[in-house]
């Protein structure tokens, strides 16, 4: 059976559920493999606007399962530092992957985000969480370095490095209260109804024209790295420009002007 099961839950809005609850989520070989395909398959589904990631259970992801990974693709008889590679390799790549797909992530966070877990939410463009949501920067915490998996690129762009340094270094649990206040999520909701709010959310995006959303987010990422304001505008200058010439842009100034939902084709 897969560990990641994927579900179309509203007209453009992939459901992804990380579907090991007895583990609450906890990073294996089979897990990170299907989610790599459940994220592949997402990228090529062009009725898929929007991806909302959760956890089944009690738990968004436990991070790394420390009862055993197993072997990643491609694993050999090789040496230890070059296995450890692999493994960590396998693992990282989802954030790139994550951050490279047209669709936005809205990761819908229901219980514990740690480690791995935790990097999967920061990877998300969007984070909604349950009552019971906690984050951590697990990996300090059992002899390792806080930076891994993109969290020490990802953390501080989302809270400031200030309180990033804090929270690697720390390793501390972070509640939903908390959380919300320091901007590493958008908003709390009851428990049993984070996905629903997701979903909700999800809908709001889909209702604006898929290459201005593709668009937005792609620019959005890419401005988190670019060396100057300068640089900024004249990414954000073109991308505008090229925006223009869709026939999905033209129809949303005349939805707009008629005052009627525009009827968006992706062209």
């Amino acid at each position: 059976m897969p560990t990641v099961l994927a579900e179309r839950v509203a007209e453009g809005v992939t459901l992804l559920t990380l579907d090991r609850p007895d583990r609450l989520n906890a990073m294996n070989a089979e897990l990170i493999g299907d989610l790599h395909d459940a994220l592949d398959d997402v990228s090529a589904d062009p009725a898929c606007r929007v991806v909302v990631l959760t956890g089944a259970g009690r738990g968004f992801c436990a991070g790394l399962d420390l009862g055993g990974y197993g072997r990643p693709p491609g694993a050999t008889d090789e040496g230890r530092p070059q296995a450890g590679l692999r493994v960590q390799q396998h693992i990282a790549a989802l954030v790139p992957k994550l951050r490279g797909l047209r669709q936005p992530v809205i990761a819908a966070v229901n219980g514990a985000a740690a480690g791995g877990g935790l990097a999967l939410a920061l990877a998300a463009d969007i984070r909604v969480a349950s009552a019971s949501a906690r984050f951590n920067v697990a990996f300090v915490r059992v002899g390792l370095s806080g930076c891994d998996i993109g969290v020490s690129w990802l953390l501080p762009r989302l809270v400031g490095a200030s309180r990033a340094f804090e929270l690697l270094l720390t390793g501390r649990f972070v509640d939903s209260t908390e959380a919300d206040r320091i901007g590493l999520v958008s908003r709390v909701v009851p428990d049993g109804q984070v996905v629903d709010e997701a979903v909700s959310l999800a809908g709001e995006i889909v209702a604006n024209s898929p290459r201005g959303v593709w668009m937005t987010k792609e620019v959005m990422w890419s401005n988190l790295e670019v060396g100057s304001l300068r640089a900024g505008i004249d990414l954000e200058n073109r991308t505008q420009i090229l925006t223009t010439f869709t026939e999905d842009q033209a129809e949303a100034v005349r939805a707009f002007l008629e005052k009627r939902p525009p009827v968006f084709r992706n062209r």
